[in-house]
């Protein structure tokens, strides 16, 4: 049941939203989190928890927790088929977390869920968004009739988002950046190692490799028209097409599988009155490197830390420098990724180029360590968090 009255509203209860309740509840702050769905996402888009990320979900009692139940990840590989154009290692990061973290968003969820309930708070379901209507000491949220007055709202609501969309925030980005992914958990029998993530640069687009827990491995592929579940001999062909060329792998079980499309956009701003915005509600770009799940909570972090403060009796210019923070760093992160795609789909005459760019940065360990460093997030650390606790 809803209450009558919250300090603060989270809408969405994705990892985004799951993580900015949590860092509100442990500073003792009053938060309700609601979500529109009935059960939580069994299936889910992300499957990796990069290092940088981790520190901060250290902060909030939630890093150990998802450490255990995932896959340590020590490399990130580049590829042409068969052949290793360069090995990102990530055991000389600047961290206690020298790895990519591979796990499920749907654990990932879980172990927040299960922290979340710990702090006393639980997402309440199935509760959809209608109407906010701005007055007096907060804004009160409509839900189908029934009303919560809030002091601030959080829209973790997603690339659809209906706070965003409320509160008159634009969402725009380059013309013709749509991109459509094919999303899929198999189990395979492969050639490739466990114990690092690859990506195969093709010229239909990248396809992504990444082992998970219980002998799964996620791909995702950039394709033109894939098919709304794509079985295994659809699978097969990818890999078959992009992957591996002498011993290819095998596909002997479809887990789930699914495709997405998505335009590049970032919000026109972070901070609406009393209405923020956080995760993919704010930002949405390519899966390229798995960088969005991740950059979403460590928005929820700050944005949370941030609202616990001006509820403490900050002021709320703070909020305006959470949005001034936060939105550089969705425009930095989405043409990464961006570039990351760009460079897997070379056209043919330049691909003889960029395989030897690569082949040489293989060699120079401090290009490599700078490429783990922007994989992992850890170049975030004196734009991000770091810089809110600064005062910068």
């Amino acid at each position: 049941m809803l209450p009558e009255r919250t300090d603060v509203l989270v809408v969405g209860a994705g990892p985004t939203g799951l993580t900015a309740a949590l860092t509100l509840a442990r500073r003792g702050v009053e938060v309700t989190l609601v979500d529109q769905r009935e059960t939580p996402a069994v299936t889910s888009r992300a499957a990796v928890v990069h290092a940088y990320t981790l520190e901060v979900l250290d902060q909030v009692g939630a890093g150990a927790p998802l450490v255990a139940r995932g896959l340590r990840s020590a490399r990130f590989a580049v590829r042409d088929r068969d052949r290793t154009l360069v090995t990102v290692p990530f055991d000389r990061l600047p961290t206690r977390h020298r790895y990519a973290l591979m796990v499920s968003q749907s654990v990932t969820e879980e172990v927040l869920t299960e922290r979340l309930a710990e702090a006393g708070v639980r997402v309440l379901r199935p509760y959809r968004l209608t109407g906010l209507h701005h007055g007096g000491d907060g804004t009160v949220a409509d839900f189908g009739g029934t009303t919560v007055r809030a002091r601030w709202v959080v829209g973790a609501d997603g690339i659809n988002s209906t706070v965003r969309e409320l509160a008159g925030i634009p969402f725009t980005g380059p013309a013709g950046s749509e991109e459509s992914f094919v999303l899929a958990d198999v189990r395979v029998d492969s050639a490739l190692p466990r114990d690092g993530a690859s990506i195969f640069l093709a010229r239909g687009g990248p396809l992504v490799w990444a082992p998970l827990p219980d002998g799964r491995v996620r791909l995702v592929a950039t394709v033109t028209d894939p098919p709304a579940e794509p079985n295994a001999a659809y699978l097969q062909r990818l890999l078959d097409e992009r992957g591996l060329r002498q011993r290819p792998d095998q596909v002997r079980e479809v887990l789930w599988s699914s495709r997405f499309r998505l335009h590049r956009r970032v919000a026109g701003t972070f901070r609406a009155g009393p209405v923020l915005l956080a995760g993919d509600a704010g930002h949405v770009h390519s899966p390229a490197g798995g960088q969005g799940m991740n950059l979403g909570i460590c928005d929820a972090v700050d944005l949370g830390q941030t609202l616990a403060d001006v509820l403490a009796g900050s002021p709320e210019t703070r909020l305006d420098e959470y949005a001034a923070r936060r939105r550089p760093l969705a425009h930095e992160v989405a043409g990464f990724a961006d570039r990351l795609t760009r460079l897997a789909t070379a056209p043919p005459s330049v691909r003889p180029a960029r395989d030897a760019l690569l082949r040489l940065v293989s060699v120079l360990p401090p290009v490599r360590q700078r490429i783990a460093l922007r994989l992992s997030g850890l170049n975030q650390r004196r734009s991000g968090l770091d810089q809110r606790r600064s005062g910068g």
